[in-house]
C-alpha cells in the first residue's frame, strides 16, 4: 500500500465516506417513507415506489444488505485512514487518524445524510433503490446467511419478524391522521370523516325520536280529525296505529297521502292499503350497522323496540345521516346551532329538555357524558337523583344549569350557561 500515491488514498477515502453516506441515507429514507403514500404511488405505476415497496416487503433483507455495505465501507475507510496516518506521521498518527475519521464519518457519513433522508425520504429512497436492489441480488447468499442467524436469535427471544399488521392504522390512529390533515382536508370534511368513525360508538337509542314524541296516524280518530292532522303534518313518514303506538301495523309516506288527498280518495281504508310493513330495530344497534341495514332492507324509517318488544322510539335514515353531515336545515335563518338550542343575549342558551346529549355536545362543542342518559332531561335527573322544581340550579360538568320549566314530570326547558373554570362534576343546589 505504501507504493500508492497519497492522492489516490485520499480519493479512495473520500469515495468510501460518500458510500457510507449513501448506505446511511438509504436506510433512513426507506424506514421513514410514508407507507400509505408509497402504496398509492405504487398503484399508479410509479417505478421508484414499486422498487421501494418490493424492498420493504422483506425489511430484514433490506437492512441486511445496507448494513453489510455500510460496515464494509466504514471498515475499509478505517484501513485507508490508518495507512495515510502511518505515511504522514508514523505509528503515532494512528489514534489521531481514528479520531478524525470518526468525526468525519459521524458528520458526513451518518448525521447529515440521515437527517436529509428523514426530511425528504422519497427523494432519497427512490433513486437509491436503483442501486440497493441489484446489490441485494448480488449479495443475496451473504445477506440470506446473516438474516437466518439474526432471525433465529430474534425467534429464540420471542420476537417474530413477519408481523404483517405493523402498518395498519387503528381507529384512533386514523382519527389522529384526519386531525393532522388540517389544511389539506377542509374542516367541514374533517368533521364528517370523524363523525363516520364515531358512528359505531353511538346506537339508535342515542338519536331516536322518543316514544312519546312519535307523530303518527290513529285510525280510530274520525276522518275529519285525520284530514286536519295531515294538513298540518311536518313529517315525511307516519306510523299507522289504532289506540296507541303499541298497535302499529304500517307506515305511510306523506307524498302518497298527498296524492290520495289530491284525488279525493283519502279514507281510512285507502290509508291501510298504501301502508308499508313496519320495520323494527332492536335497541342498542350501532349506527354504522343500522345504516347498512337500512340500505340492505331498502328502508328509510324504523321503530326501535326493546328486548320485550315494547316500542321505544323511531329512527329514520336522515337521523343517521345528520350524525355525519349535521342538521338538515332548510331554513338557515331559523336557527344557527340546533332547533332545540336557542342562544340568549346574556350568552346563555335555552335548551329543550328532550334534546339529546349528542346533539347538545355537537351544537355547543361540549363534552357531556353520553354513556348513560341519552337526553338532557335524563342527565339532570341522574345527577340530582330527585325530581327538580322550576328554578333549581346545578353545576354539570362545569356548566351552570337552571331548570326553567317542568311539565308532567318532564323537564321541558333548561337554561345553560358557558363553561365555568371548575373541575366540579357533581350538582350543587
Amino acid at each position: 500500500m505504501t507504493d500508492i500515491p497519497l492522492s489516490v488514498l485520499f480519493g479512495t477515502l473520500a469515495l468510501l465516506i460518500l458510500f457510507s453516506a449513501f448506505f446511511s441515507g438509504s436506510e433512513t429514507s426507506m424506514m421513514a417513507i410514508n407507507r400509505y403514500r408509497l402504496r398509492h404511488l405504487a398503484a399508479k405505476n410509479h417505478r421508484g415506489a414499486q422498487r421501494v415497496q418490493t424492498l420493504l416487503e422483506r425489511p430484514d433483507r433490506l437492512i441486511g444488505v445496507i448494513l453489510l455495505g455500510n460496515n464494509f465501507v466504514n471498515t475499509f475507510a478505517s484501513s485507508i485512514a490508518t495507512v495515510i496516518a502511518i505515511e504522514l506521521m508514523g505509528e503515532a498518527g494512528i489514534p489521531i487518524a481514528a479520531s478524525v475519521l470518526t468525526i468525519i464519518i459521524l458528520i458526513f457519513g451518518e448525521v447529515t445524510p440521515k437527517t436529509l433522508a428523514a426530511t425528504y425520504p422519497e427523494r432519497i429512497a427512490f433513486p437509491t433503490s436503483l442501486l440497493i436492489k441489484p446489490l441485494l441480488t448480488l449479495l443475496y447468499p451473504l445477506v440470506w446467511a446473516t438474516n437466518m442467524i439474526g432471525n433465529a436469535i430474534l425467534a429464540f427471544f420471542g420476537f417474530p419478524t413477519t408481523d404483517k399488521n405493523n402498518y395498519r392504522l387503528s381507529r384512533e390512529e386514523l382519527r389522529t391522521v384526519v386531525h393532522e390533515a388540517e389544511g389539506i382536508i377542509p374542516k367541514r370534511h374533517q368533521q364528517m370523516l370523524l363523525s363516520i368513525l364515531d358512528l359505531e360508538k353511538a346506537s339508535v337509542e342515542d338519536i331516536m325520536v322518543p316514544r312519546h314524541e312519535i307523530v303518527g296516524i290513529d285510525l280510530d280518530d274520525p276522518i275529519d280529525v285525520l284530514i286536519e292532522q295531515l294538513s298540518n303534518i311536518q313529517h315525511t313518514h307516519l306510523p299507522l296505529y289504532r289506540e296507541s303506538i303499541d298497535n302499529v301495523f304500517g307506515v305511510v309516506h306523506i307524498r302518497t297521502v298527498v296524492r290520495l288527498f289530491r284525488n279525493k280518495e283519502l279514507t281510512k281504508e285507502s290509508l291501510e292499503k298504501i301502508a308499508r310493513d313496519v320495520y323494527f330495530i332492536p335497541d342498542g344497534t350501532p349506527l354504522n350497522t343500522q345504516l347498512l341495514n337500512f340500505q340492505h332492507h331498502r328502508q328509510q324509517v324504523g321503530l326501535v323496540v326493546n328486548e320485550y318488544g315494547d316500542i321505544q322510539g323511531l329512527v329514520t335514515i336522515d337521523d343517521i345521516l345528520e350524525e355525519i353531515v349535521g342538521e338538515f336545515n332548510t331554513n338557515p335563518a331559523a336557527y344557527s346551532l340546533s332547533p332545540s338550542v336557542h342562544p340568549q343575549d346574556d350568552g346563555s342558551y335555552l335548551v329543550d329538555g328532550s334534546t339529546s346529549i349528542r346533539e347538545l355536545n355537537r351544537a355547543l362543542q361540549w363534552h357531556l357524558p353520553t354513556t348513560g342518559a341519552k337526553t338532557l332531561n335524563g342527565l339532570i335527573l341522574d345527577y340530582l337523583e330527585i325530581f327538580p322544581e322550576p328554578g333549581t340550579s346545578l353545576r354539570l360538568e362545569g356548566h351552570a344549569i337552571e331548570v326553567v320549566q317542568v311539565t308532567n314530570n318532564v323537564i321541558k326547558t333548561v337554561k345553560v350557561y358557558p363553561l365555568l373554570h371548575t373541575t366540579t362534576k357533581h350538582p350543587t343546589p
